[in-house]
């Protein structure tokens, strides 16, 4: 399936360039690109894409005002698993608080501005795919601190007990950032059956995607 993209960043130059970069490859189409959040926040409702890649400052609407409107479905009824478009955020990490932020406005993965080509199409794909968490370097001490940030605010649920013994290993081992293969190997069952077990989880839980699964699992004292 091609993945369908919609670029938002206030500079031309810089949205000029990923486009030529995304549309290179042929599984990848860019469908729009946006200077604001507040255009990318419209497009994006108009155009349906798979995936936003959004830069977090820019003017009118930030990136991370635009990603918490995103992730609001305008249909109450809506699965939060298959919510749609799933973002992806440029971000220089100048500011680990950006991306605090733009965990808890639902973005699915963040990209260093200046990452390569082929990172850049590995990220979207990734996302598009909600197979895993991406910048291994930063995820779970990014997420982990975030977490404990967060975690007085409200209390430990037991919103768990609603998940089989199965599922509960599943989206514990999610939280160590394995890949479905990584989780069926270690659990011994089909690969099928663990992204099965995923979309249960993310379902009983009301959950986007599996990086606000990790996030759900550090909050809630299920990894440390």
């Amino acid at each position: 399936m091609t993945i369908r993209v919609l670029i938002a960043d206030d500079q031309v130059m810089i949205r000029d360039g990923l486009a030529a970069l995304l549309s290179s490859d042929p599984g990848i189409e860019v469908i729009g690109q946006a200077g604001n959040g507040r255009e990318a926040v419209e497009m994006a409702r108009r155009l349906d894409p798979d995936v936003v890649v959004m830069d977090i400052r820019m003017p009118e609407m930030d990136g991370l005002a635009a990603t918490a409107e995103l992730a609001d479905s305008p249909d109450p009824d809506a699965d939060p698993a298959d919510a749609r478009p799933k973002v992806l955020m440029l971000t220089t990490f100048d500011l680990d608080e950006y991306v605090y932020e733009a965990l808890g406005a639902g973005a699915s993965g963040f990209l260093l501005k200046d990452a390569s080509a082929a990172d850049l199409v590995n990220g979207v794909r990734v996302v598009a795919a909600g197979d895993a968490l991406l910048a291994p370097s930063i995820t779970r001490r990014l997420i982990g601190d975030f977490a404990r940030r967060r975690r007085h605010q409200r209390p430990s649920p037991k919103a768990t007990a609603g998940l089989t013994p199965r599922e509960l290993d599943v989206l514990r081992l999610m939280a160590r950032g394995l890949s479905n293969a990584e989780i069926a190997a270690e659990l011994v069952l089909a690969e099928q059956t663990v992204k099965t077990h995923v979309g249960h989880v993310l379902t009983k839980l009301g959950l986007r995607d599996r990086t606000q699964a990790v996030v759900y699992a550090y909050e809630n004292g299920l990894v440390g």
